[in-house]
């Protein structure tokens, strides 16, 4: 095989050891260990995020056209940014029962923000909120809101995935690249710390919240900026 081919298709492996993350996250949700299923989300989370580097340097859509790597990705980060977090969320009853609807209205939003041809623009946005439920677990579960507030939220970032406004794609926009990369790298850093110790003091959970916040706002700023 040529060797071109061979390091496109190493990418694309690459990419798929993100199902095997969301594969490990279920067993995890079905043994009741949830600091595991975010530990595998975390993981997937890495890989998302290197692996459209490599992809581009091995020059996947030249050397394997006949194969779609957006497709495959697509699908991984449904798994593990979208399904894997709202079972997380059902299980653990971070919704009372009376909210526990909306988690419905969940997969079906971020199946339309997944399937839209504008879910993402050459300019290196997001159109709509970009499904980070995985995000949006990890908070509810540390922080445990009272059911309305969880509620609330989950709600509002589920209709947020029909509100046109650009989000920030940090690896793919100059805009603020450097601190959204910096910023997210240590961001993961302290997750990490607070699912191997979450005994840890809830003021790192509340720490990290800064950079969920700055993305939030500098999303808005550099939305309305350009309207």
């Amino acid at each position: 095989m040529n060797r071109s081919i061979m390091l496109a298709w190493m990418a694309h492996c690459y990419t798929s050891t993100g199902l095997v993350c969301a594969a490990l996250g279920v067993r995890a949700l079905l043994d009741d260990r949830p600091l595991d299923v975010f530990m595998w989300l975390l993981v997937a989370f890495v890989v998302d995020a290197t692996d459209g580097v490599l992809a581009r340097r091995a020059r996947v859509d030249v050397y394997t056209p006949q194969f779609s790597g957006r497709k495959l990705d697509d699908i991984i980060d449904y798994l593990n940014y979208t399904f894997v977090p709202v079972c997380l969320i059902y299980q653990q009853d971070l919704l009372p029962p009376a909210w526990q609807p909306l988690l419905a209205l969940t997969l079906i939003a971020s199946a339309y923000g997944f399937c839209s041809e504008a879910a993402k623009t050459r300019d290196g946005f997001f159109t709509g909120f970009p499904s980070y439920w995985n995000v949006v677990a990890f908070y509810l579960f540390f922080l445990r809101p009272p059911g309305a507030v969880a509620g609330a939220l989950v709600a509002g970032f589920a209709l947020m995935t029909f509100w046109p406004v650009r989000y920030l794609y940090p690896n793919r926009n100059p805009e603020g690249r450097w601190v959204g990369i910096g910023g997210g790298m240590l961001w993961g850093l302290v997750c990490l710390w607070l699912i191997l110790h979450p005994q840890t003091a809830p003021v790192w959970v509340y720490v990290s919240l800064a950079y969920p916040a700055w993305y939030l706002a500098y999303s808005f700023y550099l939305h309305y900026r350009q309207v």
